[in-house]
């Protein structure tokens, strides 16, 4: 990232944290100092916006370790942008107080749909398989799960993208969650066509959906009547790999999974930070293809 990317990446957060700072203080009336909630502890040297361009900056920074980054690319080369950065140590210790404000965030940057999205979920393993007896950390969180790649113990997560390749919502529930409990939730104040997977064939979910203005498409099992579809139905259905394309970047350069986490609310905060991360990347996937604007149309 080079130096105008950060100051772009750092103003964008800053004009966000301005309004969501004034907004937070005329909720939180009266400061509760005895409380140990984040907003109501001791202020830190750092600016909230500062604090979280830390933490989404690292989800595009290449290293593949938080600490890795802070010392070798942070602290001696990135001190002029943060004239009061804190030590390493410190920083883990406000990191608890970015969950709230980087979800906000994410929120903030969800993209709209214009009557056509992609769903879709993916596995994010917190250990190996073999080592869940033994997990702490996300223990009574985590859970096991079944996927095309076989079984796994983690979390699911979610999605649901434009033609855009823009996260419009998403969610995270434990791995053991079949695809289609969340969906209703997900298209909540969406509207057109959705398109999925197999694993998204319900009738029943087709028929709820189908009551809130949203179409579920999906392709059909070996063993079902096939039924027909519209041409232009088709076509974009065949697009939905872009999708999988979101889910590589996500996990593979935004690095929302990995196996290091020693506290779930770290786990909540690389999540997030990873998606804005995402969502500030200009290289995203996009379909271009002429006839997706007549299926808008």
């Amino acid at each position: 990232m080079t130096e105008d990317d950060l100051i772009a990446l750092f103003c964008s957060i800053d004009d966000f944290c301005q309004k969501f700072e004034r907004e937070l203080n005329q909720i939180c009336i009266e400061e509760d100092t005895t409380s140990s909630r984040w907003w109501a502890t001791r202020k830190s040297k750092m600016a909230l916006s500062e604090l979280m361009t830390i933490a989404v900056l690292f989800h595009s920074s290449g290293y593949r370790t938080f600490k890795h980054y802070y010392l070798y690319l942070v602290a001696p080369k990135l001190q002029p942008f943060f004239p009061k950065l804190v030590s390493y140590k410190h920083f883990n210790k406000l990191m608890k107080k970015l969950a709230f404000p980087l979800f906000m965030l994410q929120k903030n940057l969800s993209g709209v749909t214009d009557g056509v999205a992609f769903i879709d979920s993916t596995i994010l393993t917190v250990c190996h398989i073999c080592r869940a007896s033994r997990h702490k950390t996300f223990k009574d969180i985590a859970k096991k799960g079944k996927s095309t790649t076989g079984w796994f113990f983690g979390m699911k997560l979610h999605l649901i993208i434009n033609h855009r390749a823009e996260i419009v919502s998403w969610m995270l529930t434990p791995g053991n969650v079949d695809d289609r409990k969340p969906v209703p939730d997900l298209v909540r104040g969406l509207f057109g066509k959705v398109f999925g997977d197999r694993g998204y064939i319900s009738q029943k979910l087709f028929s709820n959906l189908y009551e809130q203005g949203v179409q579920l498409i999906t392709r059909v099992k070996l063993n079902m009547k096939n039924m027909l579809m519209d041409s232009l139905d088709a076509m974009v259905l065949r697009k939905r790999g872009i999708i999988e394309t979101v889910n590589f970047k996500l996990k593979q350069v935004s690095q929302i999974e990995h196996h290091r986490h020693r506290s779930t609310i770290n786990f909540v905060v690389n999540l997030i930070a990873g998606l804005i991360s995402y969502s500030f990347d200009a290289n995203k996937p996009r379909i271009r293809d002429l006839y997706f604007n007549n299926c808008l149309g």
